[in-house]
C-alpha cells in the first residue's frame, strides 16, 4: 500500500526501485469481475490524475451511450490501492474508481459503497467487514469440470489433512501474495466439498475489505491456472455436495475506536444499536439476496437439506441467533457473521446494500424478531411458520422482484445501478428458465 501523501514523482521513483514498469488499472463491473487494462507506469500521473479510458458501452452495468462525452469510461486510480502482483514481476495493480464526464459515475461499484460508506462517516461511524471467500480447485475433464484432485473423495472431507497437503503449493502461493500486500492471513483449510478451500484474511474498513477480495480473486485466478487449475467462485458446482460462501463478518466503530455494537448487557452478544443493525438486515433481507446471492446457481445453494457432508451451511430462512450457523445472522460478542452471500457476489454491491438496511434498521428501529437456538436444518415448514420465520427467495426471479419492490436498497444502489442490475439479471432468469437441460431430456423425451 501506498502513502496518500506521497508526491507522485516521488511514487514513480519508488515503484520503478521494485522493478515495476508496467500498472494494471483495475476496476470491477456490475457483475463482481476485475477489468482493466495494462498502462505504462511513466502514465502513473495520468492514471491518477484523469484515468484510463474505456468505451462505457462495452462495460456490463453502465448503460452508457455509443457516442458524445459520456461515452468515454475513465478508471481513476486510488494512490492508497497501488500492490505490486508478485506473481507477475514488473507489474503493479491500481485499484481504480470509474468516472464520466469528469464525474464520479454512479453506477461504478466502488462509488456505490463509496457512497454508503459516507453515510456512516456523518454519523462518525466507520462499518468494517471480515469478508471469508470460499473456493473450488478444479479442472476440465471430457468437456466438464471436476474437483483437481482425484484424490479427493472423502465422504465428509471437512478439514482433512491428507488432500489438503497436495494444494500446499498453491495455497502457499496466494497466502504469499495476500502477505506481500500487507494482509493478515489467518487460517487456511480444506472445506465440506471435494475440491474446495477456505483462505481467511483480517478484517478492514469496509472499501478496503471489498479491495482486498478483488485483489484476492485477481492473484488466485493467476495462481491457479499457474499450477494447472481452475480457479473457481462459481456458488455450487456440484448438486450433491455443499456451496461455496462468502461470510461477512460485520462490526460498527466510532471515530474513537470503539466498537458500537460491543453489548453492554450481561446475555447479549450485540448493542442495542447492533441489535436495531441486525433487524434491519433482517427486515431487508428479501433484497439483500439479490445482490449477495446474484446469479441462477446461486439458489441451488440457498436450500435447507442434508448435502454429502452431513449438513448445509447456507441459510435459507430470516434469522439470528446466537452462534447459530443456521440463521441468517449469527450473531457474536461485538459483531454477527451475514451468511446468505456467496462467492459471486460483488463485494461493493453486497456491502452497500448490507449499510442501507442496517442503517434504516437504527433509523426505524424495527422489533428483532425472537432469538432463535435452534437448528433451523431440523426444523420444518410448518413449526417455521408457527415461529414466524419468513423463507428467503428461492429463486435469481424471485430475489430480483424482491430488489425491485425495496426502495431502501434500490436508493443506495442508486437509479442507473439498480435499473441495469434489475434488467440483466431477469434477463439472466428467463435465459435459464427457457434453457432446456439434459435433465428434462432424460426425463421426459421418450416418456410420454
Amino acid at each position: 500500500m501506498t502513502d496518500a501523501r506521497t508526491d507522485v514523482a516521488t511514487l514513480r521513483e519508488q515503484l520503478a526501485a521494485q522493478g515495476v514498469h508496467t500498472l494494471l488499472a483495475q476496476f470491477t463491473d456490475l457483475h463482481g469481475v476485475a477489468k482493466g487494462k495494462y498502462v505504462p507506469l511513466h502514465q502513473l500521473g495520468e492514471l491518477l490524475a484523469t484515468g484510463a479510458g474505456f468505451a462505457g458501452p462495452s462495460i456490463w452495468g453502465t448503460d452508457l451511450p455509443r457516442t458524445g462525452a459520456r461515452a468515454e469510461y475513465y478508471a481513476r486510480g486510488d494512490q492508497r490501492r497501488i500492490t505490486p502482483m508478485p506473481w507477475q514481476p514488473g507489474y503493479a495493480r491500481v485499484v481504480c474508481d470509474g468516472f464520466v464526464a469528469g464525474q464520479p459515475f454512479d453506477a461504478c461499484p466502488r462509488h456505490v459503497l463509496r457512497r454508503a460508506t459516507a453515510r456512516l462517516a456523518e454519523r462518525g461511524w466507520t462499518l468494517k467487514t471480515g469478508i471469508e471467500p470460499e473456493f473450488f480447485l478444479l479442472r476440465r475433464e471430457g468437456g466438464r469440470f471436476v474437483p483437481v484432485d482425484d484424490h479427493d473423495r472423502l465422504d465428509k472431507p471437512s478439514y482433512d489433512l491428507k488432500s489438503l497437503p497436495r494444494q500446499a503449493g498453491f495455497l502457499h502461493a496466494l497466502r504469499g501474495v495476500l502477505e506481500a500486500w500487507g494482509l493478515t492471513v489467518l487460517q487456511i483449510d480444506h472445506e465440506d466439498a471435494h475440491g474446495q478451500y477456505e483462505l481467511n484474511f483480517a478484517f478492514d474498513e469496509a472499501l478496503a475489505s471489498a479491495d482486498h477480495l478483488m485483489g484476492f480473486k485477481l492473484a488466485a485466478h493467476a495462481l491457479a491456472e499457474a499450477h494447472g487449475m481452475v480457479f473457481s467462485m462459481m456458488p455450487k458446482p456440484f448438486a450433491n455436495q455443499p456451496g461455496s460462501g462468502l461470510h461477512f463478518h460485520v462490526s460498527l466503530w466510532d471515530a474513537a475506536g470503539e466498537c458500537l455494537f460491543k453489548p453492554h448487557e450481561a446475555g447479549e452478544d450485540l448493542s442495542v444499536l447492533g441489535r436495531h443493525f441486525a433487524a434491519g438486515v433482517l427486515a431487508h433481507a428479501p433484497a439483500l439476496c439479490a445482490l449477495a446471492a446474484p446469479t441462477v446457481n446461486s439458489y441451488k445453494r440457498l436450500v435447507v437439506g442434508e448435502s454429502l457432508s452431513g449438513t448445509s451451511w447456507a441459510p435459507a430462512y430470516i434469522a439470528h441467533g446466537p452462534n447459530n450457523r443456521s440463521a441468517l445472522v449469527r450473531t457474536l460478542p461485538g459483531r454477527f457473521e451475514w451468511r446468505v452471500p456467496d462467492a459471486s457476489a460483488n463485494p461493493y454491491l453486497a456491502t452497500a446494500a448490507l449499510i442501507a438496511a442496517g442503517l434504516d434498521g437504527i433509523d426505524r428501529q424495527p422489533a428483532l424478531p425472537p432469538v432463535c437456538t435452534d437448528d433451523l436444518f431440523q426444523l420444518d415448514l410448518p413449526a417455521l411458520r408457527a415461529r414466524g420465520i419468513g423463507l428467503l427467495p428461492q429463486s435469481l426471479g424471485e430475489a430480483v422482484d424482491a430488489l425491485e419492490a425495496d426502495p431502501v436498497v434500490c436508493q443506495a444502489l442508486g437509479e442507473t445501478l439498480s435499473r441495469a442490475f434489475i434488467r440483466l439479471k431477469r434477463a439472466e432468469w428467463i435465459s435459464y428458465a427457457r434453457h432446456v437441460s439434459d435433465w428434462e431430456l432424460q426425463r421426459y423425451a421418450a416418456a410420454f
